[in-house]
């Protein structure tokens, strides 16, 4: 990838591991079944563009621009989103896994994870304002000082969130999820 500027094409099957792709140009790009594990993407920009079935695990995205970037069965262990430009960002996830990622500071509302697996992933001072964790597994993530207005935990499962910590105003949950809710109290609930 020599060239600074790419437009409306599709990349099957790179093989770029530990790559240094910085201060490149993507727009409207489709990347498949590729392999970027560990690149660096610094300076980078991402318009409308889909990764699918791709492993981003590690990846650099200092001053990363991710605007309308649609990620699709990816392996996305360890990202720190929190780096990436936050002129236009806007991701959506979809049966990802962002083990270990985070999105601290980041204002994502509405931002769609549907079936992602999101273990340990810090959320710290983002806006997730309705936000969708369709069938989500929220293992150890972390929320404080999370705004959560208005977002969809009703599938989402092993979450822990403090109410007191996070503004929850219309979020839903099921009453399994209450829970979640209240295990800071140290309290027995029986929900049989």
């Amino acid at each position: 990838m020599d060239e600074l500027l790419y437009i409306d094409q599709t990349f099957e099957q790179l093989q770029l591991s530990n790559s240094r792709l910085t201060h490149r140009e993507f727009d409207g790009c489709h990347f498949v079944n590729s392999q970027f594990s560990g690149c660096d993407f610094s300076g980078s920009i991402f318009t409308g563009c889909t990764f699918t079935d791709c492993n981003l695990s590690m990846a650099q995205l200092s001053a990363t621009q991710l605007a309308g970037v649609v990620f699709k069965n990816c392996k996305i262990l360890g990202l720190t989103f929190d780096k990436c430009s936050d002129f236009l960002f806007e991701v959506s996830f979809d049966h990802c896994t962002l083990d270990f990622s985070s999105f601290a500071h980041k204002k994502m509302p509405k931002t769609s994870f549907a079936g992602c697996s999101l273990k340990e992933v810090s959320f710290m001072e983002a806006d997730l304002s309705g936000a969708d964790f369709d069938h989500a597994d929220l293992t150890l993530a972390i929320f404080n000082q999370t705004q959560l207005a208005g977002a969809d935990f009703t599938t989402a499962r092993n979450f822990t969130i403090d109410p007191q910590y996070n503004p929850m105003k219309k979020a839903r949950f099921t009453s399994h999820g209450l829970l979640g809710l209240l295990a800071q109290y140290d309290i027995k609930i029986d929900v049989s």
